[in-house]
């Protein structure tokens, strides 16, 4: 994908992602968006769409940022919400153990496409880099869900073993993308022993 065509594609998924926020957030009376945090998602969703660019930006200045990176990090925060606006959630049963697989997969794929290019280092640790960032994420992630959804919702009862469900599908998702990644690198000769 030429570099016009991701920035391009970034800049489609964070529109995509932020008009339909908008739409959950100001238009009343649609019973997908009740009691899922939509208005804290219209300022926060943004935010982490932009802070991995805004801190690249901040360390690169003059190179060519990695636009398609930038995509694939954005996009899962573009799923879930169409996922909302599609109500999948609470039409079909699989979507948001889905959701934790393919996201997380996407997120640490696009991380490691934007911090690893340049790491020469053994594959395990690459490996155990994404995964384990991986996992972490997924926690601190199901901690504001919690935060957000359960600790005064109606879902309480069954939240501990959905949080545990997530965190391990996000960490499957995590370790794939570092599978991904590693064949990524191997090709490009990239971390190979001397």
């Amino acid at each position: 994908m030429t570099s016009q065509r991701a920035r391009r594609a970034a800049g489609v998924v964070l529109a995509a992602t932020v008009l339909q926020l908008l739409v959950a957030s100001l238009v009343p009376g649609l019973p997908q968006f009740e009691s899922k945090g939509f208005m804290a998602r219209l300022v926060l969703y943004p935010v982490l769409m932009l802070l991995v660019p805004a801190l690249w930006w901040l360390g690169h200045r003059g190179a060519e940022p990695p636009w398609a990176a930038f995509a694939v990090i954005m996009t899962p925060f573009l799923i879930d919400v169409t996922g909302n606006s599609l109500d999948l959630y609470d039409r079909v049963v699989w979507w948001d153990d889905a959701n934790h697989l393919v996201n997380w997969f996407l997120v640490c794929l696009g991380l490691g496409l934007v911090l690893l290019p340049s790491v020469e280092a053994p594959p395990w640790v690459v490996a155990a880099l994404v995964t384990g960032g991986g996992a972490l994420l997924a926690i601190v992630w199901e901690l504001g869900e919690w935060f957000a959804f359960i600790r005064h919702g109606t879902e309480l009862a069954t939240a501990y073993q959905d949080t545990l469900g997530d965190e391990v599908l996000g960490t499957t998702g995590a370790a794939i993308a570092a599978a991904v990644l590693f064949r990524m690198r191997a090709v490009r000769g990239v971390g190979a022993p001397d």
